[in-house]
């Protein structure tokens, strides 16, 4: 008789783990969410089995710190605050910002308006006044202003702020327009200087500026909503001569650029030009990406591309949202299904058709978020975090789902499953942390880790699949024999040893 030894290797390792746990077993906590209506609920009971799929962690095997996760200060969802009763609007800063919540640490907001405003506005309307003596960002301050301070008082460890305009106003554009064009030559150190008065306004509010992406989508979304367009080079020259020289010059220098700001597709032409030589790569902190080439696919290779040509910078994840979609309200169920779209559905050319699948919400969430972390990515930042039931208000009408939806109307809080998938990443894995190595034997588990400077460490595992797991979690030879639902996400937490 034939005998598989690959079989027994598995068996003998089954065996080595059992005896081990007897001796030294690992210590966790784990909460998971799921289909089945888990909601980052602390799992305490599990199903004692002998399992062939193991999951070993490998702190030793350091790689990108990370800056942090979070969401999006945008008019639209301020502007929903306002309408809300106290008790909601205070239940919904804390889910987001205090320590029974989300506690989101990396977030992103607009300069000037952008589609999830309510109107299109500049804070330099007035045409020719290149010293922007008229500048003023009162826009912000019924909304968007309060809505950043009241997180900054709940929040216990702070969080950064990235500034992202959509586009330059009109006056200092070749097209005269909102949408599409681009920065007239001659308003390049005005415009420069644009940043560096926005930095002392929202300072002079009593909120510190992080970082800048230099623009929102530089390719342009064609004539949809407020954008400018930028080649990789005009950008670089513009941050190599104009921006970073004046951001110097005024004292701001310790903020952060991030350049690029759209698909990761085309990542390779853009770091490409940023970093190029000692002079191009000066000014450039790191590179920003967004999702929308694909919901789906993550692009390894294009994130693994930029890293390796900037080892040292940021990569960051500064939007993503289930675009062209209406939220379904207090429908846990659709979150979970694959029946969501997203703009390429109906738009992609055929070719790039397989890219824009029918998939469900969590799942985008899930897997783009822990194919980030293992591919370099070192933050990730969410879109609106606040929109209403029809997916607004946005003056486009380019609805959008958010983590947490409203009715203003009825005064109701709906927190979606994409708020408790953002929570396992933002909760758990905290600044700071360095993303560690993973090895599993099974290819139908995404899995992610992290060790946070607390020295404890965060395990984050999804299942996409339709049935329970088991598997066996190993560090340094301790172990623990753990199951995870069918359709769950699981954060695993290993205190300090």
């Amino acid at each position: 008789m034939k005998i598989n030894t690959s079989i027994l290797c598995v068996l003998f390792v089954i065996m080595l783990i059992s005896c081990n746990q007897k001796e030294e077993k690992l210590k966790v906590e784990v909460y998971e969410t799921s289909a089945s209506g888990n909601k980052l609920t602390r799992i305490i009971e599990f199903t004692t089995v002998d399992s062939a799929s193991i999951v070993t962690l490998l702190p030793e095997e350091k790689h990108q710190t990370i800056t942090g996760f979070g969401g999006s200060f945008t008019e639209a969802s301020a502007s929903l605050l306002n309408r809300l009763g106290k008790e909601n609007r205070t239940k919904i800063i804390e889910a987001y910002f205090g320590e029974s919540g989300a506690k989101y640490s990396l977030t992103r907001t607009h300069m000037n308006s952008c589609d999830f405003s309510l109107t299109n506005y500049s804070y330099a309307p007035v045409e020719g006044d290149k010293t922007l003596e008229h500048f003023s960002i009162d826009e912000d301050r019924d909304d968007i202003i309060p809505m950043i301070k009241e997180a900054m008082e709940v929040s216990q460890d702070g969080f950064k702020i990235i500034s992202s305009p959509w586009t330059a106003p009109p006056w200092m554009k070749d097209n005269k327009d909102w949408r599409g064009g681009k920065l007239l030559p001659e308003y390049n150190d005005t415009w420069a200087l644009f940043f560096s008065k926005y930095v002392d306004a929202y300072k002079a509010k009593g909120v510190d500026i992080w970082g800048f992406t230099v623009e929102n989508e530089p390719l342009g979304n064609d004539k949809n909503w407020e954008s400018m367009h930028f080649t990789p080079d005009e950008m670089t020259n513009f941050v190599m001569n104009h921006l970073g020289p004046k951001l110097e010059a005024d004292g701001k220098g310790d903020i952060k650029i991030l350049g690029y700001d759209q698909n990761r597709e085309h990542l390779k032409e853009w770091v490409d030009s940023q970093y190029k030589n000692e002079a191009t790569s000066k000014y450039f902190d790191g590179t920003a990406v967004h999702w929308y080439a694909s919901t789906f696919d993550y692009f390894p290779e294009e994130l693994q591309y930029a890293h390796n040509k900037a080892p040292e910078k940021y990569l960051i994840q500064t939007e993503a949202c289930v675009d062209s979609e209406i939220p379904k309200w207090q429908d846990d169920a659709w979150y979970w299904k694959k029946e969501a779209t997203d703009w390429g559905w109906d738009w992609a050319p055929e070719k790039d058709k397989h890219l824009h699948p029918k998939y469900a919400p969590v799942n985008r969430y899930a897997r783009d978020i822990i194919g980030c972390l293992n591919n370099w990515v070192d933050g990730w930042v969410d879109w609106n975090m606040v929109l209403d039931r029809q997916g607004g208000p946005n003056w486009f009408k380019n609805w959008c789902v958010a983590p947490i939806i409203v009715d203003p109307d009825a005064d109701e809080v709906y927190l979606t499953p994409l708020y408790y998938t953002m929570s396992h990443f933002s909760k758990y894995i905290r600044p700071e942390a360095k993303v560690i190595g993973v090895n599993k034997t099974d290819d139908d588990l995404m899995v992610t880790a992290a060790q946070n400077p607390d020295g404890s460490i965060a395990v984050v595992m999804f299942n996409e699949g339709y049935t329970p797991k088991n598997f066996t979690l190993n560090l340094n030879d301790k172990f623990i024999s753990l199951n995870i639902n069918a359709q769950a996400i699981q954060t695993i937490v290993i205190p300090q040893s």
